[in-house]
């Protein structure tokens, strides 16, 4: 199961969430959060036993495009306005209660008919009931429109699901299994109708009617899928077949083999980067047509990198101690010198275990390329998040010295810290993510012209920069843009994504696009600058599938 969501995770340019298990025998799953980078996933016991894995990535793919088309927010919100709904006939049904049943509201009605006391009692009891008639009535009503409008997120997701994985008999599989099951879908939790619009199938009883039935019936949603169905279910559990993903045996230490620990003296160096400095600008373009529509090859994509990630990296990234350890690795210098700095302050500020750890997991982190940064930075959040209080505190600390041991900090370095402590600061903080404030980008041509004049400088001399710039201004015609000497500090670069961010998401979408314009604008793009998109892309809550390039094609 985590394996499948780890690289659904990272197919789509996405944190990897959080997964809880459901002691359920039911099956049936959810997503639930606001966004992306705050998402958890809910998989029934029943789901994770009785599925093979096709069908399990049928589920989970759909569970992702939940997160990715903004289907948890708009859930969440149902579940705020109805209990917002139901408060008001639970107040009122709280009045009719006390004046009408109450032996003082009868005594008091008797002593004070003369002074004019049981009229306003009367008029109190008159407010209560019509109070719990328009809560009665706005529930029932209320209802119906979560049921509608679930029932068809749902055909959107199961389609999204299908072109996800290019594979129809795998969700379809999962929802005839559902309906050959015994215990089918249902939950048996008391409280599990208030959410009944979030699972993968209906997870309670929907009435006689199926008014309010929050998801479409099985038949037609796997009729939909395959149209020449036969109409018969599925029963028992599926083949567990975990062979298909190619790295499910990485996780055991089996197919999956482990890149050779490089000596201190043969530490690779810039030669890895400059061995996959060229990305084709039309790979670029692809993975941002493919923002928040990942596609089977992003999937296959992701297969491949988590099948060719060492077992010792791949072991570790899902404990939390080991995982502080492997971004500390990542940010270790190069540079001898630098290096040793770095320990140094490792030996200062980090507990013993994580040091240890640090110097086992470094050869085989010194020999990732540059592609495996970002995504094993995905991989590691869950467990990152696992951390307590004080880890926390001693993490952030230990990693802003490394960041800065060399006295200075590329862009990278910069971004990468960004997209880490983006996901951490508002579990640890309390840091609260900003809403939408601009429907609009009229009025922002001073934070958007600090942005595009820093992307189209990193690593451009002045006369490609400008021409960068002006390639991303086409896309935002309506922006007065000003070509500038980009940010003057990271903190600014800093204050200005922070403020682009409250930009609705449709106009996020076009600043990005703007961004790969300056970036793709001179048929030159290095992996740090198609990185650097990649960050800038997750910082603005637009999730960028991997660029997809060979091998081959990258040397």
């Amino acid at each position: 199961l985590l394996n499948v969501v780890e690289e659904m995770a990272i197919a789509s340019g996405t944190p990897v969430p959080p997964v809880f298990m459901l002691r359920e025998s039911g099956i049936n799953a959810f997503a639930a959060g606001y966004s992306p980078s705050d998402a958890v996933l809910g998989v029934t016991r029943g789901c994770a036993e009785s599925l093979s894995r096709d069908e399990l990535q049928g589920v989970i793919a759909h569970e992702f495009s939940h997160i990715l088309n903004g289907d948890m927010r708009m859930s969440i919100r149902l579940i705020g306005v109805l209990h917002g709904i139901l408060l008001i006939g639970l107040t009122g049904q709280l009045i009719f209660r006390m004046f009408l049943y109450s032996g003082s509201g009868r005594s008091s009605n008797r002593g004070n008919n003369n002074s004019g006391g049981g009229q306003i009692i009367l008029a109190i009891i008159a407010v209560g009931v019509a109070l719990l008639i328009l809560g009665f009535i706005g529930t029932f009503l209320g209802n119906l429109i979560k049921a509608a409008v679930s029932r068809q997120r749902e055909f959107l997701a199961d389609a999204s699901a299908v072109q996800f994985t290019r594979n129809p008999s795998g969700i379809s599989g999962a929802l005839k299994r559902i309906g050959g099951a015994k215990a089918g879908s249902r939950l048996k939790t008391a409280k599990a109708a208030e959410a009944s619009h979030m699972y993968f199938s209906q997870g309670v009883w929907e009435g006689f009617s199926g008014l309010w039935a929050t998801h479409p019936p099985l038949a037609k949603r796997i009729q939909a899928i395959e149209p020449n169905w036969d109409g018969k279910f599925l029963s028992g559990p599926g083949a567990a077949d975990f062979s298909a993903g190619g790295t499910a045996a990485g996780f055991a230490g089996g197919s999956a083999t482990a890149a050779p620990a490089a000596p201190a003296a043969q530490r690779p160096d810039s030669s890895v980067s400059e061995r996959l400095s060229e990305v084709p600008p039309d790979v670029v373009d692809h993975a941002i047509d493919h923002v928040g529509e990942p596609n089977r090859q992003h999937r296959h994509y992701a297969s491949e990198l988590l099948a060719k990630l060492p077992p010792v990296v791949l072991d570790n990234v899902h404990e939390p101690y080991a995982a502080r350890a492997i971004v500390y690795c990542l940010l270790l210098d190069r540079e001898d010198n630098v290096r040793k700095s770095q320990l140094r302050i490792l030996h200062e500020h980090a507990t013993g275990d994580v040091i240890t750890l640090v110097h086992k997991l470094s050869p085989a982190i010194d020999a990732l390329d540059v592609r495996m940064r970002l995504p094993l930075i995905d991989l590691a959040l869950p467990s990152l998040k696992a951390m307590c209080k004080s880890q926390y505190n001693e993490f952030k600390q230990c990693f802003v010295k490394l960041a800065h041991a060399d006295e200075q900090i590329d862009l990278f370095e910069w971004m990468l810290s960004q997209v880490l402590m983006r996901h951490l600061q508002p579990q640890y903080e309390g840091v609260r993510k900003s809403s939408v404030q601009y429907y609009s980008l009229r009025q922002l041509g001073e934070p958007l012209s600090v942005l595009l004049s820093t992307v189209a400088a990193a690593g451009n001399k002045t006369d490609v920069a400008k021409r960068s710039f002006k390639a991303a201004g086409e896309h935002l015609p309506e922006v007065p843009l000003t070509h500038s000497s980009a940010a003057r500090s990271l903190d600014e670069l800093r204050r200005v994504l922070d403020v682009l961010a409250t930009v609705n998401a449709k106009h996020r979408g076009r600043i990005v696009d703007a961004c790969a314009a300056a970036i793709c604008s001179d048929d030159h793009v290095t992996w740090q600058e198609a990185e650097l998109l990649r960050g800038v892309s997750d910082l603005l809550d637009c999730p960028m599938p991997p660029l997809l390039v060979s091998d081959q094609a990258a040397e």
